[in-house]
């Protein structure tokens, strides 16, 4: 491929979990990467692991919990022309306990992360997907997006966020050329629930099958690809979200804290 007409998928948290699997697929389907992590020892493994003959692999560490690291990442992009076709907003994290008992600081960062950080990557690449004309953005929602989350009621109110702005552009967009496309996995076998320190959690320990992220990247990748709004990985997430969608939002709210109440907190 001639350098001058070279473009990337951008895929942030891409060193670990969905975000890597993700990667995975979009390489072997002949897509140059530019993977963004914050751990650089994490995202130098990752690009070796994806080089292949055909397909450019660029690591970029970056700390997205920073609030000037997005334009920042966007300004090092923009400043060595790649042209940004794809962009996958994956990053993202949690904290777990009740809102009373959380460290605020730790909860600002996960605001930041989660909706700002995607919100001005989306901002800053959607302009050239524009000039373009053409295309495509995955934003990492959750099946947390469809229900009010007791013990994790920040991480919950941010992936509502991410969902409702997805489908907005969604609508917006459509007429444009540009796909944007919100995946919502359900638990799946990451290192979220470490970083979160959700652990002791009911929604963890009693879940005997968590999601294979590879299944969940397919399904995220395949979506996109159809040009879906959405895709709830899963059917037992499809179900989930389907008794949400009945319920009221306080009897949502009282059944996911049911679900993610530590496991002894009844001892």
């Amino acid at each position: 491929m001639n350098d001058q007409n070279r473009t990337y998928t951008l895929i942030t948290g891409g060193s670990m979990g969905i975000g890597f699997e993700l990667a995975r697929i979009f390489a072997s389907n002949g897509h140059n990467l530019i993977l963004v992590a914050r751990d650089e020892l994490e995202l130098r493994t990752a690009v070796n692991q994806l080089q292949m003959s055909d397909v450019e692999v660029i690591g970029l560490q970056k700390d997205l919990f920073e609030p000037n690291a997005a334009f920042e990442l966007y300004d090092t992009v923009t400043q060595k022309n790649w042209v940004v076709d794809i962009l996958v907003n994956n990053a993202g994290q949690g904290q777990y306990g009740l809102f009373k008992d959380t460290d605020i600081n730790r909860e600002l960062d996960i605001i930041q992360l989660n909706i700002c950080s995607l919100v001005v990557l989306t901002k800053k690449f959607l302009a050239g997907m524009l000039e373009r004309g053409e295309g495509k953005i995955l934003n990492l929602s959750s099946i947390a997006s469809k229900a009010p989350g007791p013990w994790q009621s920040v991480y919950h109110g941010t992936k509502a966020f991410i969902q409702s702005f997805s489908e907005a552009l969604h609508s917006e967009l459509k007429e444009m050329n540009i796909t944007v496309t919100a995946l919502l996995p359900g638990t799946t076998d990451t290192d979220f629930f470490n970083k979160a320190g959700m652990l002791e959690s009911k929604a963890v320990q009693d879940e005997d099958d968590l999601a294979d992220p590879a299944k969940v990247a397919k399904d995220g990748y395949e979506a996109l690809m159809r040009g879906d709004d959405k895709v709830i990985s899963g059917f037992k997430n499809k179900m989930t979200v389907a008794a949400s969608n009945v319920m009221t939002d306080s009897k949502a709210a009282d059944t996911m804290s049911k679900k993610q109440e530590p496991v002894d907190r009844s001892k």
